[in-house]
């Protein structure tokens, strides 16, 4: 671990954009991947025939590692800069970047938007735009990826900047803080290194935008939530639920309430890394133990806060969602199951309210008889057994949550309101 502030950083795009690429380039340009790693993979694509992707090969591997279950040192996924070390939220596929974006730990600050010079705003662009808009990330920085193939043109430089731009503001993404980089991956221009092929350019190159991301602040200031992950028994201490701080603070003394269990009381000891301590804050993953709360009392999924100010416990909520692959049409009484930071609970869609344009985000139509892949809307949902969750406008950390249904994710969303019960 470093000293440094921590960032997530998502690599957003389409698939044929040079995400991959683009990542191998910074983990090598940041020296988290050693130059032999590179120049092996430099070798076996070569002799695949495929000479020039040894940076999508670095991750690629990975990936493959990944799915055949070997150990992969985490370290391939990190990098520091000057300022911040950095987790890549890498989102290979469509699928698994909306799982990664809504399971809190890998809930991204910021994003890469990799555009290819040669190709412009493609579908897959504007999906996770709209998804990274919908599910709260704040900035943007835009990598104008392939440039080493239109010759370093400014002038298509400036004609892709103004699709994005465009692109942006349908969505209402505020463009005037968001940088766009021309570069390429690919040959390493103004990546880490202010390229001579780009003498027109003179704003930040990537590294540096990296650098000047605003900190992002732990939000300590908003009550304490805590979804509970697992619950033990320990010998000579007891009960002990375990999970990650998501906002606020926990002291020893405490008087918490889980919800929806409804069962509350004094917190004795707070434990991280086997280590009593006397405060923890967001991001820590603790172990704790409450006088008079016992095994059964509480249950992975239900969410720890101060006695004072307990986690909101849903009749209904209202959700904004975007339905990103169904083998059909979604309707009212369509009960998939919801995930929503440590919980799934079967949920029913009560109403689809209003459908909206993905691209703008304004209503297209009130009360739509259904909803399809693509389409995005606002629709009332039933839990079938209590769930705790937040307006994502309150606690956006407990306010998104993805849809699953037949071993896939079909939809993301964010919670607007609660009508509690």
């Amino acid at each position: 671990m470093s000293d440094k502030p921590h960032q997530n950083l998502a690599i957003i795009g389409h698939v044929d954009h040079g995400k991959s690429t683009l990542v191998g380039r910074l983990l090598f340009e940041t020296g988290s991947v050693p130059e032999h790693v590179i120049e092996q993979h430099r070798e076996e694509a070569e002799e695949k025939g495929k000479g020039g992707f040894e940076f999508a090969y670095v991750m690629d591997n990975l990936a493959e590692e990944r799915e055949r279950g070997v150990t992969i040192d985490i370290a391939h996924q990190e990098f520091d800069t000057d300022e911040y070390y950095f987790t890549i939220v890498d989102c290979p596929g469509h699928r698994d970047f909306v799982k990664n974006m809504i399971t809190g730990a890998s809930q991204a600050d910021n994003a890469v938007l990799v555009v290819a010079a040669d190709d412009g705003v493609a579908p897959q662009t504007r999906e996770h735009v709209f998804l990274a808009r919908t599910l709260g990330i704040n900035e943007l920085i835009i990598g104008i990826n392939k440039m080493d193939l239109v010759d370093y043109d400014e002038g298509k430089y400036n004609e892709v900047v103004s699709e994005v731009e465009d692109l942006l503001n349908q969505v209402r993404f505020g463009t005037e803080d968001a940088s766009f980089i021309p570069i390429s991956a690919f040959e390493g221009d103004n990546i880490a290194d202010r390229s001579d092929n780009t003498p027109w350019y003179d704003g930040e190159i990537l590294l540096e935008a990296l650098n000047s991301l605003p900190e992002t602040e732990p939000p300590t200031d908003a009550p304490l939530r805590l979804p509970i992950q697992d619950v033990y028994t320990i010998s000579g201490i007891g009960t002990v639920p375990v999970g990650r701080i998501e906002t606020g603070e926990m002291t020893p003394g405490d008087n918490v309430s889980f919800q929806p269990s409804d069962v509350g009381g004094e917190v004795k000891t707070v434990e991280m890394h086997h280590e009593e301590v006397d405060y923890a804050g967001p991001g820590d993953n603790v172990g704790f133990n409450v006088r008079g709360v016992g095994k059964d009392d509480i249950r992975r999924g239900d969410v720890c806060g101060p006695a004072d100010d307990p986690p909101s416990v849903a009749e209904t909520f209202q959700a904004q969602v975007v339905v990103m692959q169904h083998p059909s049409v979604i309707t009212a009484g369509y009960t998939p199951v919801f995930h929503a930071h440590t919980a799934q609970v079967a949920c029913t869609i009560e109403s689809l309210d209003q459908k909206l344009d993905p691209s703008s985000g304004e209503v297209d139509e009130e009360n739509p008889d259904f909803i399809k892949s693509g389409d995005a809307a606002i629709v009332t949902v039933r839990p079938q057994k209590p769930l705790s969750i937040e307006p994502s406008s309150e606690i956006p950390e407990l306010g998104s949550f993805a849809v699953r249904d037949m071993g896939q994710t079909i939809a993301a969303g964010k919670v607007l309101s609660v009508n509690e019960r």
